[in-house]
């Protein structure tokens, strides 16, 4: 159940939280929210486990009085993407490691953004790192299996050792999806090979769900080979 917080009862300590990024995580935390699982940006909270979070209505209702000009994002597509991300992240990430990003890619900052508490990585953009992202998509993912097929190459699943795949278990059509809905620039296909993309768009006609069972049984074979 939750506490019933009553705004008033900071109004001594009102003009200590500022705007800044660490006032709005701290003052969420103190009213109940588990900043792990949720993504900071200034101008949108965006809940990404809303069981974990324990960001209630009751507790949003008490954010917005404190910080009317920040929005909270319960999109559930979002939520699907991070459950998604998270399977992959949690066997690939270290604690405590520097992570290179890509540049100007919004939905892999929403994505790694809780890391930082999570798991207390640290996001950089140049310079040393431990780990880098790796941008690939899932339907990426699949053509390029396809390609590697089709050209007699055999399966293509080679992984760097210092790469992690947030995006790998997420379709383009989720990602755009919610990228749309939140207003944001759309994403595009990485693989350009005319025959694995023709492949695939009659796979999506025929059997929606085959993507993710492709991977798993190129994996296997792989594992085998």
């Amino acid at each position: 159940m939750d506490l019933i917080f009553d705004v008033s009862g900071f109004s001594n300590e009102k003009e200590e939280f500022t705007s800044s990024k660490r006032d709005v995580l701290k003052f969420l935390k103190i009213i109940g929210v588990d900043t792990r699982y949720i993504s900071y940006t200034p101008e949108k909270i965006y809940i990404n486990n809303l069981r974990f979070s324990k960001f209630s209505r009751t507790r949003e209702a008490t954010f917005k009085k404190q910080y009317p000009e920040i929005d909270v994002v319960r999109n559930k597509l979002f939520q699907k993407i991070c459950s998604k991300a998270s399977k992959v992240l949690s066997e690939e990430i270290k604690p405590n490691s520097r992570i290179l990003m890509p540049e100007d890619k919004f939905i892999i900052e929403l994505i790694m953004e809780p890391y930082t508490r999570k798991y207390g990585v640290e996001l950089v953009y140049e310079g040393d790192y431990d780990l880098k992202v790796n941008e690939i998509i899932l339907d990426d993912k699949v053509n390029d299996i396809f390609e590697g097929i089709f050209s007699g190459e055999g399966l293509n699943l080679v992984k760097g050792e210092d790469e992690i795949y947030p995006l790998a278990n997420v379709s383009l059509d989720w990602i755009n999806s919610f990228l749309k809905m939140d207003g944001q620039k759309l994403v595009e296909s990485g693989n350009k090979n005319k025959l694995a993309n023709s492949f695939s768009e009659f796979l999506d006609d025929v059997a929606p769900q085959y993507k993710e069972n492709v991977v798993k049984a190129s994996e296997f074979i792989q594992s085998k080979i």
